[in-house]
């Protein structure tokens, strides 16, 4: 039988639950700022990209599902620190994922594209992360952890999903670099892909 994980409360899992539903609607707003002119000559889409879209949510999902272990009483210190963590990440999570989307406006697509009127983006989160999407669904992987006690599952959970995070950058950079050329291997200079200064 599958371990219940960590014990936790009600309050990380409503918070949760109110998380998930906000970011769905940003999700869902984004997707329809892309979709307001198809792609012209000279655009291009990577479908094998949706081979790691699986592999991100894969990873997620080998962290958000299973049992819960829903014993801490709802107005206890270690209860209501759990929801204040899974807030905190939750905003993090849906003020990147914005903040990124609508930067990018109608370049923004859930398979990696260029159009014909594609622009490099390097503004908003792009001036300090190449790929502050990912970032964000990162943090909501551990939000999902946290809220429902299933932290020791990020150990299998990271690497799966990093390794879909490496299948989509993969196809995306080498369409940025075959668009933009110089401009691409300048803006990749300077900015990391995850980490400010770092990574």
């Amino acid at each position: 039988m599958m371990h219940p994980g960590d014990p936790v409360g009600w309050p990380g899992i409503m918070v949760m639950a109110i998380g998930f539903f906000v970011f769905m609607a940003a999700l869902f707003a984004a997707r329809r700022r892309g979709e307001k002119k198809p792609e012209g000559p000279g655009g291009r889409q990577v479908r094998s990209s949706w081979v790691g879209i699986a592999v991100q949510g894969f990873g997620i999902g080998l962290v958000a599902f299973g049992p819960q272990n829903v014993t801490l009483y709802p107005a206890s210190p270690v209860a209501l620190a759990e929801a204040a963590i899974v807030a905190g990440l939750m905003i993090a999570t849906i003020g990147l994922f914005f903040a990124a989307s609508r930067t990018m406006g109608k370049n923004w697509s859930l398979v990696a594209r260029t159009r014909s009127d594609h622009r490099l983006v390097t503004g908003g989160p792009f001036a300090y992360v190449r790929h502050p999407i990912y970032v964000a669904l990162f943090l909501f992987m551990v939000a999902i952890a946290v809220a429902f006690g299933h932290t020791g599952r990020l150990l299998v959970g990271v690497p799966v999903y990093a390794l879909g995070t490496w299948l989509r950058i993969r196809h995306e950079e080498r369409l940025l670099r075959d668009m933009f050329g110089a401009a691409y291997d300048a803006y990749a200079a300077r900015v990391k892909r995850f980490v400010p200064g770092i990574f």
